[in-house]
């Protein structure tokens, strides 16, 4: 490891970053100095837009990892290098307004049901019973399930937050019955090795043969789950100021965005063509 690469580690890790976010943005500056084939500290503000450039029209990249991109640039340039560089120089681009896909309550269901093995049950309704994230759910331990307050803990969240989120009646009952049969000892989902939790990636795979299982065409990964979950809360009444809480998000606007996509907002509010008293079918022949 070169002496910058240790310096923007350090810097990283005294700010508190996550092991991910600090693998992500280290990768990110090897990569920018890679394609330059330069030492990234002999590397300026005008060589930033035209690898930009690069990495939206000829490498095409994911928006998600464009902004990673820019996020590392910009934590480098300005603590590691300490460099008074204007920020409008490693621009932002314009966020996409996507919704998410949301999966039914019987599609969920059907997902549920699906795998074979108690253990991928389990991870599964915990995601979706706890509305947690993938990285929050292999981080769970089994003395995070408080069964007499029904709840369980995420330590250390997004944001290294701790929260609470519920623990239903009908997830102890599966947990329970799982850990008598499993008996993972420090971490809820353990690997092979029960010293390590289980990865990101694994929980992917495992939505993924479950939804192919249930026959869901829908593309579906454990955050629809986390979508899902919110949804479900906010048709069934729950206020949004609860799901905020439960999900861990630091903005109450994150959490309005699900107000676009539950139902309870679309069933309720009465079409005008049903007001002007139309007879649009015509009588048939």
């Amino acid at each position: 490891m070169t002496a910058l690469r240790q310096r923007m580690l350090a810097d990283l890790q005294i700010r508190h970053y996550s092991p991910t976010t600090i693998r992500i943005y280290l990768h990110s500056v090897a990569e920018f100095a890679q394609h330059f084939r330069k030492p990234p500290d002999q590397l300026g503000p005008e060589d930033i837009p035209q690898y930009q450039l690069f990495l939206m029209k000829e490498k095409q990249v994911s928006l998600s990892s464009y902004i990673q991109m820019v996020c590392a640039l910009r934590f480098f340039y300005t603590h590691t290098l300490s460099r008074k560089i204007a920020i409008e120089r490693i621009p932002f681009p314009r966020r996409e307004r996507k919704l998410p896909m949301i999966l039914s309550r019987e599609e969920v269901k059907a997902l549920l049901e699906a795998p074979r093995t108690l253990r991928h049950r389990a991870l599964l309704a915990v995601l979706y019973g706890c509305g947690v994230r993938v990285a929050e759910v292999t981080q769970v331990k089994v003395t995070d399930i408080d069964t007499r307050r029904h709840v369980v803990w995420v330590r250390q969240g997004k944001g290294r937050r701790d929260r609470q989120t519920m623990l239903s009646t009908k997830l102890l009952e599966l947990l329970r019955i799982y850990w008598r049969v499993e008996r993972p000892g420090d971490w809820l989902f353990p690997v092979v090795n029960p010293t390590r939790p289980i990865s990101p990636k694994a929980v992917f795979l495992a939505c993924r043969h479950a939804a192919q299982s249930a026959g869901i065409s829908k593309p579906v990964h454990p955050h629809s789950l986390r979508h899902a979950f919110a949804t479900h809360l906010l048709e069934a009444g729950v206020n949004l100021r609860t799901i905020q809480i439960l999900l861990g998000h630091a903005n109450l606007e994150t959490t309005a965005r699900y107000l676009q996509v539950a139902d309870i907002a679309i069933r309720s509010t009465p079409s005008p063509l049903d007001s002007l008293g139309l007879h649009l079918i015509p009588n048939q022949p």
